[in-house]
């Protein structure tokens, strides 16, 4: 697994394009889904635009998905999950993008988000701070660009967030503000970018930053509103 820091780019090369314990690019599933999203697209960056809107929208946001459990940080089980949160639809992305021979990687940032639900802040212990967000880093026409899938765009609709979109030349981060200019999504910390995803290490994070509840909020019983998770 090779890390980069935030100080620097990686350096583009075969570990970006393997196909790995969560990335699991080799799986006939995601290679069919990726294929599919891309359609006849030609251009590497025309094939991770459609990526990109395939994970965000076809894959629904859960923040309450959350767990100390590796096997929901697979790409393929994103794909049969059918909802997830950053981590794990970044992961997805990523997987997509390799089968599609497309080098990418994993970056992880700290956030603040500013609108946050009182649910979700409870459930997080209290805090607006949400440690280790997810994005996948793709290495198109010799530069690296970050692209965040997470929010499906029936959730941005119905909490008036403004949706990500990508383009696939420039960053696809989280908006600093919502659709009514109220501050959003503040990126606080940049901790660089991996050819794997880094379970130990966000495992070992979120233990000693969340409380035991921030993982133990599924089990049925959710409610749901026009495809979106009631928050």
């Amino acid at each position: 697994m090779i890390h980069t820091p935030a100080d620097r780019k990686p350096i583009p090369g075969p570990e970006y394009l393997q196909s790995t314990r969560f990335i699991d690019s080799d799986k006939d599933a995601v290679r069919r889904f990726a294929e599919q999203a891309a359609g006849a697209a030609k251009t590497n960056i025309e094939r991770a635009v459609k990526l990109f809107y395939a994970v965000r929208d076809g894959i629904r946001y859960d923040p309450f998905s959350m767990r100390l459990d590796p096997a929901i940080y697979v790409a393929s089980h994103v794909l049969t999950a059918k909802s997830a949160y950053c981590i794990p639809k970044a992961i997805l992305l990523a997987a997509c993008a390799r089968a599609l021979g497309i080098p990418c990687a994993i970056g992880l940032s700290d956030v603040v988000n500013h609108l946050t639900t009182e649910k979700l802040k409870a459930l997080m212990g209290g805090t607006t701070y949400f440690m280790h967000h997810g994005y996948a880093v793709l290495y198109l026409e010799g530069q690296w660009v970050k692209a965040a899938p997470a929010f499906n765009i029936e959730l941005c609709t119905r909490f008036g967030v403004l949706p990500t979109e990508f383009d696939g030349r420039s960053d696809a981060i989280f908006q600093p503000y919502d659709a009514r200019r109220r501050r959003h999504m503040e990126y606080v910390k940049d901790h660089g970018v991996w050819s794997e995803f880094p379970y130990d290490r966000v495992d070992a994070d979120f233990r000693a930053f969340y409380p035991v509840s921030a993982f133990n909020a599924g089990g049925g019983g959710e409610k749901f509103e026009d495809g979106v998770r009631v928050l």
